[in-house]
């Protein structure tokens, strides 16, 4: 993946409009915090929440989590939005229903436009893509490669799984959500998501099995829409201790090995090889810079 994306556990959304959730998001330990201008916000209220959202930033920001803006896909809205968002302290945007490689590079010209009228550094707004849509699906690999902007894709489960008729069951959104990680991986940008609904957050061991099974299939990061979802996403998705030891061992007898000139190295009772041993180099470097962020 690319050295210059977030390190993220956890991302929760925040309805700009509801200023209890603004003024106490900031201390719920998430690392990112999306403000939302698209479900949360009522249709009448959209013009009036797009001018909350600079104030809205030095709340949620104050323990130094980054600052997202989720906005609306109708063209017409979404301009709107992005006239509105693209300002100082906006690390980035959360794109909805992208459907096309085409919508990803609209937007970029936009926000391009935006970032040299208003004196920001070029590229600083970064996009995580949500794809919502069978049509969009289809066309994910191409969407997760359209534009340098792009750190993040995840699909939305529930859009998702209304647009093709279907429950958002794991045993249906397994596919699709695995090839996701698999469009994201080949294009370099974080996996995110679980294998699983965001909507029901009240059976905390329920939601813990899904973050849990879902960081093994390779994701890395997911947003939440409660406070009681960030604790476990920001456990989960982290390395254990147990893993970094692991890890570190790992690598320890596998560059003793390699410096003796022995070809077959054992490890606790199995056989290591390269790409073992890079996944756990992957869970050094993931334990590093969460501390390096303080995390």
């Amino acid at each position: 993946m690319r050295a210059d994306l977030p390190v993220w556990r956890s991302l929760m959304f925040v309805p700009v409009t509801a200023e209890k959730f603004v003024r106490t998001g900031a201390d719920r330990g998430a690392d990112a915090i999306i403000l939302d201008l698209e479900d949360a916000v009522a249709p009448s209220q959209k013009a009036h929440a797009r001018t909350l959202i600079a104030g809205a930033i030095p709340q949620v920001a104050r323990n130094g989590a980054d600052v997202l803006v989720r906005v609306n896909r109708p063209w017409r809205m979404l301009v709107r939005d992005l006239e509105a968002a693209v300002i100082p302290g906006v690390a980035g945007l959360l794109l909805t229903k992208v459907d096309s490689p085409e919508h990803v590079l609209a937007v970029a010209e936009i926000v391009a436009e935006l970032e040299a009228e208003r004196g920001l550094v070029a590229g600083a707004v970064k996009f995580v893509v949500l794809v919502e849509t069978a049509a969009g699906f289809f066309r994910i690999e191409q969407i997760a490669r359209a534009h340098p902007r792009i750190v993040g894709l995840s699909l939305g489960a529930e859009d998702f799984a209304a647009d093709v008729g279907m429950q958002s069951e794991p045993e249906g959104l397994f596919y699709p959500k695995q090839h996701t990680l698999f469009a994201a991986r080949a294009a370099g940008v974080l996996p995110m998501g679980f294998v699983g609904s965001i909507a029901d957050f009240r059976d905390q061991d329920a939601f813990r099995q899904i973050v849990r099974r879902s960081k093994r299939l390779g994701f890395l990061c997911a947003s939440a829409i409660h406070p009681l979802q960030v604790a476990v996403l920001n456990e989960e998705f982290a390395p254990s201790a147990e893993e970094v030891d692991r890890a570190r061992r790992m690598v320890a007898a596998y560059d003793a090995a390699m410096a003796a000139g022995i070809g077959a190295v054992q490890f606790e009772g199995a056989m290591i090889d390269v790409p073992v041993v890079e996944r756990a180099h992957t869970v050094l470097k993931r334990a590093a810079a969460l501390a390096a962020k303080g995390r």
